[in-house]
């Protein structure tokens, strides 16, 4: 059974749970590289973009000596088609339990399972383009260099936000570190969020709001024990706060008690309609 003081800290939270939470919902962060690369083709296609326009620019692979429309015409499809083999690839090394749990160990085998077929066609375009290719072997290390840095790139802007959990039912807990936290006039108060301004966390709580000075990243690390995400870059949520949701554009956002109003990412809007949050 929860402790006294877990309940003090966030009460109307705990008090307001609904009994949905009787039917198991899929957890944020649950199979976590189910989305990269295949979470959103356009996020893909404009990253490869970026990358190809960079490519050709810089010159990479000796290619400088070329006029920068030859390069373009060089890098850009081989960038678009490398994300193109990177999609059916991601879903390829998915099916690995160990490497679904492992963000890490998915990107590294999935940057060499992508650099074995790339290298084919760029040993295959750069024999159409200039009627000769490099090397097998050359070609392929520097076909790796660049899957890996393209499948890193990829973690980083597809991932979902870290997510905080409850205690399970029953389990004796410690009560929640960030709590310690609150300023004075905020002491007791129900956490809804913690979002970031500059240097400073703007607190948003059943008492009204206030700024401490911390990272986002440190405070999230605080936060476990309390069932939460963190929405965007720069906001944690507290699941039982959320009120409402509403799209905005193309955008989602997160309407919570006390009125304040979070932006969710995109890497972050299916995994939390996943985990039933709206």
């Amino acid at each position: 059974m929860r402790d006294r003081r877990s309940r003090l800290v966030q009460p109307e939270l705990r008090e307001s749970s609904p009994s949905a939470r009787e039917t198991p919902a899929s957890a944020i962060g649950e199979a976590p590289n189910a989305g990269l690369w295949a979470h959103d083709w356009v996020r893909s296609f404009t990253v490869a973009t970026a990358a190809g326009l960079f490519l050709a620019f810089v010159g990479a692979m000796d290619s400088g000596r070329l006029p920068v429309l030859i390069r373009l015409a060089y890098w850009m499809p081989l960038m678009w088609g490398g994300t193109a083999v990177g999609h059916g690839m991601s879903w390829l090394v998915n099916r690995i339990p160990r490497a679904r749990s492992n963000t890490w160990l998915f990107g590294a085998l999935l940057s060499v399972v992508i650099a074995v077929p790339i290298t084919f066609i760029v040993w295959g375009y750069s024999r159409l383009m200039f009627n000769g290719a490099p090397p097998l072997g050359p070609l392929f290390g520097s076909v790796l260099v660049i899957s890996v840095a393209m499948t890193a790139l990829m973690i980083l802007v597809t991932q979902p936000g870290r997510v905080t959990h409850a205690p399970p039912a029953g389990a004796a807990v410690s009560s929640v570190r960030f709590a310690e936290r609150l300023p004075a006039k905020l002491k007791g108060a129900v956490i809804y969020a913690v979002s970031a301004e500059d240097h400073y966390l703007r607190l948003h709580t059943s008492k009204g709001s206030d700024l401490i000075l911390m990272r986002l990243s440190d405070a999230i690390a605080e936060l476990d024990g309390l069932e939460g995400a963190q929405t965007h870059r720069s906001w944690w949520v507290a699941r039982d706060a959320v009120e409402s949701a509403r799209r905005d554009g193309d955008k989602m956002v997160l309407t919570l008690k006390g009125g304040a109003e979070a932006p969710v990412s995109r890497p972050n809007v299916k995994p939390l309609r996943d985990a039933r949050w709206y």
